[in-house]
């Protein structure tokens, strides 16, 4: 099968038709979920997202659906994306976080060690091409690269759930990676199995206080062609199930009020606190 990044720059590809897919094809959706919580779960932050939410930047939010994945786990969320119709569709969706439209070649632009984390679902492997005159992959991993750093926390993890086309252009994005200051690896889940295999970069702003182990990969012992959500089935039900009953107790008022003063240390124009801060009203939207 054609490539998708061999057919158009991402902005292109990811017209208003793809765009559509993701909230009308179940089985992308599930497969968007399911590498979301991994990716989520290769962060390893502290299971304390009540009393203390992260937040986390998603790299090619697409649609919204990796954040969404990141809300229920409690965390704030920003993200950005090169193609308008998929942002377009995450506004229609009405998703918590905060979007922005930006080419991740080009560099982040956002404050030094704002982020306490960063994922990213089938993106990466996009600055490999050379889409347009100036387009120069080493050049802009670097810039992608150096300016996530400095958008991390110390000890912060950035994971890329990600589709390399061969050792080569892993070889390239990791060596990139590296050389901007980050520690870490490959994490290859179902390395035996054709469907399943998942390629995750782990990587590390930093080295932790008590030091840094590299996570252990799913179905190292599966061989085969597995259906593709061998493995995660079960991790979705048990976070899936987890998450239910943490949900209302998340987004309640405190959970406005931590996430109206975090936009507003961003320099965001935020409505004032009032008494119906937070308050379910039949038939109209919440606004902040």
């Amino acid at each position: 099968a054609t490539r998708p990044e061999h057919e158009a720059p991402p902005e292109i590809f990811y017209n208003e038709d793809e765009a559509k897919k993701y909230t009308s094809n179940t089985r992308m959706i599930e497969i968007q979920n399911q590498m979301s919580e991994r990716a989520i779960e290769l962060l390893a932050l502290p299971d304390d997202s009540e009393e203390n939410p992260k937040m986390i930047l998603d790299i090619g939010c697409g649609s919204g659906l990796s954040g969404e994945v990141l809300e229920e786990h409690g965390h704030y969320w920003v993200g950005m994306d090169i193609s308008p119709s998929m942002l377009s569709v995450a506004r229609d969706r009405e998703v918590e976080g905060d979007l922005f439209l930006a080419d991740m070649g080009e560099g982040l632009f956002f404050r030094p060690g704002v982020f306490d984390g960063a994922i990213s679902v089938s993106a990466l492997q996009w600055l490999c091409n050379a889409d347009k005159k100036g387009h120069e992959p080493r050049r802009r991993l670097a810039k992608f690269f150096q300016s996530l750093y400095n958008s991390l926390t110390r000890g912060a993890r950035a994971v890329f759930q990600f589709y390399p086309e061969n050792p080569a252009q892993m070889e390239l994005i990791t060596a990139a990676a590296m050389k901007s200051g980050f520690t870490g690896g490959l994490v290859v889940d179902f390395p035996n199995s054709t469907k399943a295999k998942k390629y995750f970069l782990v990587l590390m702003a930093g080295t932790p206080p008590n030091g840094y182990v590299m996570p252990r990969a799913l179905g190292e012992d599966v061989t085969g062609d597995e259906d593709e959500t061998v493995g995660y089935s079960g991790e979705r039900k048990t976070h899936k199930n987890r998450r239910k009953g943490r949900r209302e107790s998340v987004k309640d008022k405190n959970w406005v009020l931590k996430k109206k003063e975090s936009q507003r240390n961003r320099g965001a124009d935020v409505k004032p606190d009032t008494k119906y801060t937070a308050r379910k009203r039949s038939g109209a939207s919440r606004g902040w």
